[in-house]
């Protein structure tokens, strides 16, 4: 049975002050938390049991994630990390009794991403690989540490360490996507907090284990800041994110209606305006007579935009209420919470 660990521990220092009371990997995109696209991509590649590890907000990110697991029909077990945050090494090797001895996926939890992980694992398993990279091509005037792989797409360093430098490495980008056997767990410290890229990976690789890299070319976003987080909500509004992996799992558009062209609204809405789309109203939202909505907007389910506000280029979250005059224009509003873009 194949198996995954989801990241999910994380403080998402740079999305705050949305994050204090919500785990990043909870937030919404389009009105349903990011965790659920990651599960649904899992569960259509062909897992069956996930772990999650959790310290920030633990009991809010267990029951979000045990929520969405019992929705997808995954079984779930939780690493909790309570004394201490372990990174993502540490994480991993604390679950290992729950990961057991075989191959499994192994995600960021921060990440909306667009990958074929049966055709990874297909990669993965012709290379012989101790564990497998999913890597992007590395972005253009980028300064971050990258992975570098040779003409046979083996990884040879990351961020600057593991073999001496090689003529004609390729510098790319790791999506924080794993594929990974027992060895990759085995080589982490086996106490306290680690970096499973500059620990695990570098060991492999100074003893002369295969690393492969594995290319995808689907759509990537990190939605670990306020600005990649609007721009995935806009993305996803405007079709650049391709749905079919994610469905019917991971649909935020299923149960809405297009009342307009791409303005799509959920039956128990009350919109009383004209919509600019593309527009996405989820349950119970509520817009008053007056108010100027899009294009660009994301409304959560209980939201309340008062006569005279105007909101563009936005996502509002669950519950948050827009008083009248107020101009959200390229924003992250939640209850309270204005994070501009």
């Amino acid at each position: 049975m194949m198996k995954a660990m989801v990241l999910c521990a994380g403080f998402g220092t740079r999305l705050r002050p949305l994050t204090d009371k919500l785990p990043k990997p909870l937030v919404p995109v389009c009105g349903l938390p990011l965790l659920r696209f990651n599960f649904a991509l899992l569960k259509t590649a062909g897992v069956q049991e996930v772990v999650v590890n959790t310290h920030h907000l633990a009991a809010e990110m267990e029951k979000g994630a045990r929520k969405i697991a019992a929705e997808l029909g995954l079984d779930i077990q939780v690493s909790r990390e309570e004394k201490h945050i372990l990174g993502t090494g540490g994480g991993v090797r604390r679950a290992q009794a729950m990961l057991g001895e075989g191959t499994f996926f192994l995600l960021n939890g921060d990440m909306l991403f667009d990958v074929d992980l049966s055709a990874a694992l297909a990669a993965h398993r012709a290379a012989r690989a101790a564990a497998t990279m999913v890597l992007a091509p590395y972005p253009k005037g980028a300064s971050y540490g990258a992975v570098e792989v040779d003409a046979d797409f083996n990884v040879r360093r990351i961020a600057g360490r593991g073999a001496q430098p090689e003529a004609g490495l390729t510098r790319m980008h790791f999506t924080g996507v794993h594929i990974a056997e027992h060895d990759l767990v085995a080589r982490l410290p086996p106490e306290g907090e680690s970096d499973i890229n500059r620990t695990a990976y570098v060991r492999l690789i100074h003893e002369g284990r295969k690393v492969h890299g594995y290319l995808q070319s689907g759509y990537w976003g990190d939605l670990g800041a306020a600005r990649s987080l609007l721009r995935a909500n806009l993305d996803m509004l405007e079709g650049r994110v391709p749905l079919p992996r994610y469905r019917p799992l991971a649909d935020p558009f299923a149960g809405l209606e297009e009342r307009a062209p791409r303005a799509w609204v959920h039956p128990t809405a009350r919109v009383e305006v004209e919509l600019r789309g593309p527009v996405l109203i989820r349950e119970r939202a509520q817009v008053a007579s007056g108010a100027r909505i899009g294009p660009g907007v994301v409304l959560g389910a209980d939201v309340r935009v008062d006569a005279g506000a105007e909101v563009e280029r936005a996502a509002v979250w669950d519950s948050t209420h827009i008083a009248a005059g107020e101009r959200v224009v390229d924003q992250v509003a939640a209850p309270g919470v204005r994070v501009d873009c």
